[in-house]
């Protein structure tokens, strides 16, 4: 399977991304002067992207578990390097599920399965950077 993207420089220090389901987002160097530009910056989008690969299997298998969540949020937090290219050599996973009645034995479970057998973010990451995880039950 072959995904296909396009980026295109707008201006400035600007590119515009699309990808395989026709969105589009703006890249950009917040260092830069961008006038009012809001966007993305690659590195950072990074992070979003193994977030949203590991919350999405999460969230499937914790149905196909019947275990019942009110909120799940993920915060991912990398670390650069110091010397160019900078780059991610260490990355941790928190994430965080709310609710009146969880099941921590399904929540494990499932976070465990997506971190070492099925989001391939996480596994793209690990070719470079060592990646922690921690799972937050927040009982209501």
């Amino acid at each position: 399977m072959k995904n296909t993207v396009t980026t295109t420089w707008k201006e400035n220090m600007q590119f515009e991304s699309d990808n395989p389901s026709n969105h589009k987002l703006t890249l950009y160097d917040a260092s830069a002067d961008n006038g009012d530009l809001v966007g993305y910056s690659p590195k950072a989008l990074m992070l979003s992207s193994l977030a949203g690969c590991t919350g999405l299997d999460v969230v499937s298998l914790l149905k196909k578990m019947r275990a019942e969540v009110d909120d799940f949020t993920i915060t991912v937090v990398g670390e650069l390097t110091e010397e160019h290219p900078k780059h991610y050599h260490a990355v941790t996973v928190d994430y965080n599920f709310y609710g009146t009645d969880l099941d921590e034995k399904k929540i494990n479970k499932s976070v465990n399965l997506s971190v070492d057998r099925y989001c391939g973010v996480i596994e793209m990451f690990r070719k470079f950077a060592t990646i922690k995880t921690n799972v937050y039950l927040h009982q209501k």
